[in-house]
């Protein structure tokens, strides 16, 4: 068991005696799951354009090069780790999570 699957089995338990609202439970959720989609270069280029924000923007944003986000959207590099995390946050939260 990993400490996020701790962490997310912990905060469960408090969901479910009623220590957690269901709004907080989801925050948990994003942050703890166990699988986060794939990110590829039109996944990313989709969730930036249907924010309307450049790759200049969403670099600054994620406190990455431009030229990072440009290359995961041309293919020739993917998120891993941390990126795909806030990724998954811009993707289900907007991008206001961030700020």
């Amino acid at each position: 068991m990993t400490i996020l699957d701790a962490v997310f089995d912990t905060a469960s338990d408090l969901n479910e005696l009623g220590f957690i609202d269901k709004k907080k439970m989801e925050q948990y959720d994003v942050l703890c799951k166990k699988e986060l989609p794939i990110y590829d270069g039109e996944r990313i280029r989709s969730i930036r354009k249907k924010l309307k924000m450049s790759q200049t923007v969403l670099a600054a944003a994620m406190n990455i090069s431009p030229s990072t986000v440009r290359q995961w959207e041309q293919g020739a590099k993917h998120p891993s780790g941390a990126a795909q995390k806030l990724l998954s946050l811009i993707e289900t939260r907007g991008f206001e999570v961030l700020i």
